[in-house]
């Protein structure tokens, strides 16, 4: 006698909100890590997680501060957020932005470590940000979505192309 589970069912599935994609993004200040070593490790840990759990990634990490955008399934990125606050309570995240989405719009685990280099300092906040230094805490979300895009957009666009 065959017996069918209801818990494998495609209909089952979406009651947990499975077939629903959700794209969070939030900046956060390192004052934990205090080492290339320790980030790097941090780094890989989340890069194995989000690649398990089918979740897209696109990080800047520029002077102490993060951007993290991710997308994946509304209940994978809401067991990544209650991680992220539970594991790393000290870097202060901040969500800025989080909403539902047709398809994905980035591809894997991306990063982009930003330096005082005059290459990377075309990418830097200061256009976006409200002071003269870079702190992503003083930027609308809307400013960190588009930094965001100009970072990891293939074509490559100046900022102020996106203003």
């Amino acid at each position: 006698m065959n017996i069918i589970t209801t818990s494998h069912t495609p209909e089952n599935k979406k009651r947990n909100g499975e077939h629903i994609l959700i794209h969070m993004t939030y900046i956060a200040k390192n004052v934990e890590l205090n080492s290339g070593i320790e980030l790097t490790r941090a780094l890989e840990y989340w890069r194995r997680y989000f690649e398990e759990n089918d979740i897209v990634s696109a990080l800047v990490i520029s002077e102490g501060y993060f951007v993290q955008s991710f997308q994946g399934t509304r209940p994978a990125i809401n067991t990544a957020l209650a991680k992220i606050f539970d594991e790393h309570s000290t870097i202060f995240p901040n969500i800025v932005n989080i909403e539902e989405i047709e398809s994905r719009q980035w591809d894997g685990f991306l990063i982009k470590h930003l330096t005082s280099s005059a290459e990377d300092e075309e990418y830097t906040l200061k256009s976006f940000s409200a002071g003269s230094d870079y702190n992503p805490y003083l930027m609308t979300s809307a400013q960190i979505e588009n930094f965001l895009k100009v970072i990891f957009d293939e074509k490559k666009p100046r900022i102020h192309d996106v203003i």
